[in-house]
């Protein structure tokens, strides 16, 4: 069996200013942008250098949706972005304005910091231990 996963959906706001965020702040590619209809388009970025799992960015549709922009787990960190060099990453973020809200630390299984997205999502930078 070869399973994997490819596409995490990301209900977000707007289209367009997700991507910027993305691809200006966090440095995402850009992978691809279909429009579906007048109203919907299939959107994914990654972080450089990845290998098969892309964020799908989901434009809100309905009220209950657009309820949960921001805070698709409750207030727990979401997703994870595993870099190679931590410091780098996270001058450059900075930088580019990135808001992190939890400095970063030192933990037994890497160098870690808590940032939001445009949305407010929380994320873990982490360089993880060799």
């Amino acid at each position: 069996m070869n399973q994997r996963l490819v596409h995490m959906a990301l209900v977000v706001a707007d289209y367009d200013d997700a991507i910027r965020f993305y691809t200006e702040k966090l440095n995402f590619v850009l992978l691809e942008d279909t429009p579906l209809s007048e109203t919907k388009r299939w959107v994914r970025v990654a972080p450089p250098g990845s290998g098969s799992c892309a964020l799908l960015l989901a434009k809100a549709d309905t009220d209950e949706q657009l309820s949960r922009v921001g805070n698709q787990t409750g207030g727990r960190v979401f997703l994870f972005l595993h870099t190679d060099d931590f410091w780098r990453d996270y001058h450059a973020m900075t930088a580019r304005g990135v808001r992190f809200i939890r400095q970063p630390d030192t933990m037994p299984y890497g160098t870690v910091a808590v940032f939001e997205d445009l949305y407010g999502n929380l994320w873990d930078l982490i360089e993880p231990v060799a």
